[in-house]
């Protein structure tokens, strides 16, 4: 008992003296650097979420054979398996909402902060996630009011700029790096035609601190660190603060991103004009009567070659840009005319009422209807896609690009999502048997 008392005394003698010697630290070892970990440090949380995943089990696994795994599968038992992921996360409000990648989150069925200072968990609930942006939302439980930091900016960053990444992958503390600012703005392609836009930097960003804050010398809230897989070593992506705080109050509010409308029916460019220029664009094919893009004077054959100076060069990836705005933003459009290069400041607007089952008659042909078993063609439109595919009346839609719709407003969701995607994928049921056919 008293070589544990000594213990002890030992312990809080060492423990009194760090604090001391902290306290007392040299004012030139109190860089920059140490006075943001010290202002953000207390916004910074652990992210710790539970997955329950079920398998069936083969009968036959282990002898050997994938043949018998595969075929009795199906005849085997289901197992329930708890799976555990780690992750970061910031507070942005004092009632907290914690910022974060919708990864670390994902398909979670528990969701648990730790918050500094804190021995015990604190549940949390999803509030609103955005896939496509890789962003989310969560809210702690409990009693506040939290220690939150501001969103800033990051249009204004300058290149070459000292950045510092903080993340607490552990739940045992916060891991700090630093770097400068490589790029402001470097798109990333994301594999099946998608281009991420991100901060680029040279701050070492673990996977247990996707999710944390990526700040300047000043302590300012510039982007949300996400670890992405990459070639090179040494290099650090973030998603631009900007980005993400047009669609938070979305997340907060509707639990999820609202599509903003533009009105144009995009298309690829010809090799010509990308073999010329060096880079492409979007193509605009149709302009509808009286969308935000009537009004702003987009026309027929436009090339829209960049939104608020980020270039665009497929319509996939002016699909995903613009899902980072919300229906009250207004955005600049460089376009090119002929040869000249203009600039066009247009307000977007909320999705017209159905919008998505509107798109789906004039583009493909197809209109649908809630049936017993899910949605199934009502109407067929002639001389369509859907027409020259022979989709007929009475075949179900099960999924569009990968994406279930089980009902009309499921379909309808998917199909606003998907805006300008040619060709689209669906799965056709007929007879029992499924079909996948690309439109058009």
């Amino acid at each position: 008992m008293k070589f544990f008392t000594r213990v002890s005394m030992l312990t809080l003698i060492l423990v009194a003296s760090v604090s001391t010697l902290t306290a007392f630290a040299s004012p030139a070892r109190r860089s920059p650097v140490v006075e943001v970990v010290e202002k953000v440090g207390p916004s910074v949380v652990n992210i710790r979420t539970e997955q329950i995943v079920r398998r069936r089990s083969s009968p036959f696994f282990g002898f050997g054979d994938s043949l018998f795994d595969d075929f009795f599968r199906g005849f085997g038992e289901t197992r329930v398996y708890k799976t555990q992921s780690l992750g970061s996360g910031v507070l942005i409000d004092p009632k907290g909402y914690v910022l974060t990648n919708a990864h670390v989150i994902e398909q979670a069925s528990k969701i648990f902060v730790a918050l500094d200072g804190e021995q015990k968990e604190r549940e949390a609930t999803l509030v609103g996630a955005d896939e496509q942006l890789d962003i989310a939302v969560i809210r702690v439980a409990g009693e506040g009011p939290f220690l939150a930091i501001e969103m800033a900016r990051s249009d204004d960053l300058i290149l070459g700029e000292t950045v510092v990444a903080i993340g607490n992958p552990l739940g045992l503390g916060n891991s700090v790096t630093t770097g400068v600012v490589s790029s402001p703005h470097r798109r990333v392609p994301m594999g099946e035609g998608f281009v991420g836009h991100f901060i680029q930097t040279d701050a070492l960003i673990n996977p247990g601190n996707s999710g944390g804050p990526l700040l300047n010398i000043d302590g300012d809230l510039i982007g949300i660190n996400t670890a992405i897989a990459s070639q090179a070593q040494g290099i650090g992506f973030s998603i631009p603060i900007d980005m993400a705080k047009r669609v938070v109050n979305d997340l907060i509010t509707f639990g999820q991103a609202r599509i903003p409308y533009l009105g144009i029916m995009p298309g690829n460019v010809n090799q010509a004009l990308v073999r010329s220029r060096g880079v492409g664009g979007v193509l605009v094919t149709e302009v509808e009567d009286g969308s935000p893009a009537t009004v702003a004077g987009i026309e027929i054959a436009d090339v829209i070659l960049s939104i608020d100076g980020m270039t665009v060069e497929s319509p996939r990836e002016m699909r995903q840009l613009l899902g980072s705005y919300t229906p009250d933003s207004e955005i600049e459009l460089e376009i090119l005319r002929g040869v000249e290069v203009l600039k066009r400041s247009v307000p977007l607007q909320p999705l017209p009422d159905q919008y998505g089952l509107l798109y789906s008659s004039r583009v493909f042909g197809l209109e649908v209807a809630d049936g017993l078993e899910g949605v199934l063609i009502s109407r067929v439109v002639p001389d369509s896609y859907a027409e020259k595919a022979r989709i007929r009346v009475g075949d179900r839609i099960s999924e569009i690009a990968g994406q279930e719709t089980a009902t009309v407003a499921a379909y309808e969701d998917v199909m606003v999502r998907h805006l300008g995607e040619i060709p689209l994928s669906f799965l056709v049921i007929r007879d029992n048997r499924g079909y996948y056919i690309s439109l058009p």
